[in-house]
């Protein structure tokens, strides 16, 4: 079998963990409100499925509920409920299950 060929068994799966996923506070569009995390929907730990609602924030009069960006776990919550946020702030990690499939 020559160098061009590719392996009957495939690729090696790659034995470095997934990397995790951030959900940030996104760019409201509204300078100078004032915003923060009203609830958390999900615990750390939790399984999610990517669009789940995770998390709810507060900004002036309106309510914001942000969600998961990928299938999988919720692996850390950055951010305690009441607590101002700004744009860009990183509020959770998620580690991805690329096995899962949605419910």
């Amino acid at each position: 079998m020559d160098a061009a060929t590719p392996s009957p068994s495939g690729p090696s799966p790659d034995p470095r963990p997934p990397a995790d996923q951030r959900l940030v506070v996104p760019d409201l569009g509204h300078p100078g409100v004032r915003a923060a995390v009203s609830l958390w929907l999900v615990p750390e730990g939790a399984l999610v499925v990517e669009g789940d609602r995770v998390v709810e924030l507060v900004a002036g009069g309106a309510t914001l509920d942000l969600e998961a960006p990928v299938t999988g776990c919720l692996v850390r919550q950055w951010i305690d409920e009441d607590a101002e946020v700004a744009p860009g702030d990183v509020l959770a990690a998620f580690r991805a299950d690329e096995g899962a499939a949605p419910a």
